[in-house]
């Protein structure tokens, strides 16, 4: 081996970690296989390369990918990391049933972010206290957002409290698309965040059709807190398969479920 190949060899993955970080920095977490496909290396190499830098404290691992070092701090960035597809399967879905000239609520969190990812040049209004999907949508001149006041939350990226909850008792929408950290058996929805709690409520209250994103992880997930029963549901979007007795207590309180 020529010692310009030996050099170029020693270089290389000195590379790839720059183009790694570079990329957390600018784009924000990344999972495994985006990585790969971007720098044209195999996920085996990647995830070699995200332990060296996990390591060297340049960057944190978390599920299926990495974040900043920066962000090490945010678990919004985490959190959106976990079950990307299921997310964006169900994201894809709920588009779908949003029609041109609707005002839409989004919901504070990552599943939210995800659909508004899917609603760049719908003419459509956007009512919302989330700051990721302000973000994504800010430049878009095709959809009008309504930003709603409140406390920020830095942690997770949103406005909450209740100059929030004052804001959604003046505005409409035609549905709602609201997270979720856990469905129990019996329909019920949960949150773990106290303050999320009334915001949810609030949104429920302020459209005319409240849609469900759970995907499979939240079935039962988590969540100390009761947000609503299956009652005050009219569509569920989940993950095929979905959970049995959960969506037989759902369909039997008249609830459409949408599984992906």
């Amino acid at each position: 081996m020529s010692e310009f190949a030996a050099t170029v060899i020693r270089v290389l993955p000195q590379r790839r970690h720059e183009l790694i970080l570079r990329t957390l920095r600018a784009e924000g977490p990344a999972g495994v296989q985006v990585l790969a496909e971007r720098l044209g290396v195999s996920q085996a190499t990647i995830r070699r390369d995200l332990v060296q830098l996990d390591k060297e404290g340049r960057l944190t691992r978390v599920y299926g990918g990495a974040v900043s070092a920066a962000d090490t701090d945010d678990p919004f960035a985490e959190v959106a990391m976990v079950r990307v597809d299921e997310k964006d399967a169900l994201a894809e879905r709920a588009a779908e049933l949003i029609k041109d000239g609707e005002a839409i609520l989004l919901d504070i969190g990552t599943t939210a972010h995800r659909l508004a990812r899917k609603l760049h040049g719908r003419s459509l209004t956007v009512i919302t206290s989330n700051l990721m999907v302000y973000e994504e949508l800010k430049d878009d001149q095709e959809v009008q957002i309504v930003l709603l006041g409140g406390v920020l939350r830095r942690t997770y990226h949103s406005l909450v409290g209740f100059l929030t909850e004052d804001n959604l008792r003046q505005v409409h929408a035609d549905r709602v698309f609201l997270g979720t950290s856990g469905v129990r058996p019996g329909g019920q929805v949960m949150d773990t965040t106290a303050v999320e709690v009334p915001l949810k409520r609030a949104m429920i209250t302020a459209a005319d059709q409240v849609v469900l994103l759970a995907d499979v992880g939240k079935f039962p997930g988590t969540g100390i807190a009761r947000v609503c029963g299956p009652e005050d549901l009219d569509v569920v979007i989940t993950n095929a398969p979905a959970d049995e007795t959960t969506c037989a207590a759902l369909r039997q309180a008249e609830v459409e479920v949408i599984e992906v």
